[in-house]
């Protein structure tokens, strides 16, 4: 593994590759850009909610619970039909239409932080409507804050916030996705390396056979209430398993509808395109062909080149997997309304999470009945990856159909008012 990672690093690409650094030219212009939201003009894989691409999404995160899967189950639920995984709706785009972007703003941008390597550290997730089949999802978004650290494992970097605003074709606010994006020197990352001594997990048939006990053991809530009375703080949320990680599993999600656009995986022609569209996201491979960056979460030669001992799963699959974790246990009667969840540690191919959750707290509040919980996800190492937390709405005895919180006044106005421009210049 050393001896590969050096070999990468000797060549004369990899040179190419890596000589970007954070300058604080960069943070300046990133500073400046904070406040200014944008019309998102991506076209993502799925545009608009239907049966099956819902399904199929969940099916890519391996999630079958059938108030997201059978059409028939659904139809008897309080929804009256399937809806969408909450996270999903991260998923959905259609190019919204707004005004052109001002001059000084393009100066901002251009070749900001130019061959920097971004990975997504968490998010914080407020949800206000479901998505139903037939809703086309719009968004706008724009950074929040940048801040600049100093980290053990890739030496300066930048931590940037970023609010994404989904809107659906009514102009009304579905959730407010706020992604935590942390920048790194590709060099200095690989140069650190301080997880190259992670070995890929190998695992026993009795200790595989212990991971399956924990799946066949899993359950869903569905239809069966769990009622805000009968929850206590200290209660187990349960446990459930997630891997081992393979690169199917990356697959899968794509497949689902992981689209990650502008950088969207593609081919021939269209990868051609890509190129010459955004060259800098393109490094050779160790036979000389140019492709993704992204590829990290696939390939281990390039995975290792940047300072990790093996390619490793996207943050955001351990989110929708996290929203699964929720979802089971709490019913189809219930709401999320709010997640936050941190990153802190790279899924390594290979590695198995153990899912655990207890309630914190309960309460009520503005008329509902709400519990506060706390998940965490903990690696076969020991080691814990993901820390988060969540409010849900629970059904009681006295509000047996609770409602989703109502979207603060001025980000109604807002999304209004851009889908109501986004008419007007044509949109579909």
């Amino acid at each position: 593994m050393a001896e590969a990672k050096k070999d990468i690093l000797e060549s004369e690409e990899w040179q190419k590759a890596v000589d970007y650094e954070i300058t604080d030219h960069d943070i300046e212009r990133q500073r400046k850009l904070l406040g200014y939201d944008q019309a998102a003009k991506t076209r993502e894989y799925i545009q608009t909610a239907t049966e099956d691409n819902i399904r199929n999404f969940a099916h890519g995160c391996g999630d079958d619970n059938p108030l997201y899967c059978d059409p028939d189950y659904a139809r008897k639920t309080r929804w009256g039909g399937v809806i969408a995984p909450g996270m999903m709706c991260a998923q959905i785009n259609r190019p919204m239409l707004g005004d052109p972007v001002p001059d000084e703003i393009k100066a901002l941008r251009k070749s900001l932080f130019r061959g920097i390597h971004v990975f997504v550290s968490g998010s914080q997730w407020d949800f206000y409507r479901p998505v139903r089949p037939g809703d086309t999802i719009y968004s706008f978004n724009g950074d929040e804050t940048c801040e600049v650290k100093a980290s053990e494992f890739a030496g300066k970097s930048v931590i940037a916030v970023r609010r994404d605003v989904k809107v659906n074709q009514r102009g009304e606010v579905v959730a407010v996705y706020r992604i935590l994006r942390v920048l790194t020197e590709r060099k200095t990352a690989a140069m650190k390396g301080k997880n190259l001594s992670i070995e890929p997990a190998t695992y026993t048939d009795e200790e595989f056979a212990q991971i399956e006990e924990i799946y066949a053991a899993e359950q869903v809530q569905g239809a069966a209430k769990r009622w805000f009375e009968d929850v206590e703080k200290g209660d187990s949320l349960g446990t459930q398993a997630k891997g081992p990680l393979t690169v199917t599993d990356v697959i899968c999600f794509h497949a689902g509808g992981y689209g990650f656009v502008p950088y969207a995986p593609t081919a021939n022609r269209l990868a051609h395109k890509n190129r010459q569209r955004i060259p800098a996201f393109y490094v050779k491979n160790e036979h000389g062909i140019p492709d993704v960056a992204q590829r990290l979460h696939w390939d281990p030669k390039w995975a290792q080149a940047i300072g990790n001992p093996m390619a490793y799963d996207y943050g955001v699959m351990r989110e929708n997997y996290l929203h699964q974790y929720l979802s089971d246990w709490m019913g189809d009667d219930a709401i999320v309304t709010h997640v936050h969840d941190e990153i802190r540690k790279f899924n390594y191919m290979g590695d198995t999470q153990t899912v655990t959750g207890e309630v914190l707290a309960k309460r009520v509040e503005d008329g509902q009945n709400l519990v506060d919980v706390a998940v965490k996800f903990v690696n076969q190492r020991g080691e814990e990856s993901v820390r988060a937390t969540a409010t849900i709405a629970l059904p009681s005895k006295d509000n047996p159909l609770p409602m989703y919180p109502e979207v603060p006044r001025a980000l109604a106005q807002k999304a209004a008012q851009m889908m109501a421009r986004h008419w007007e210049l044509g949109g579909k």
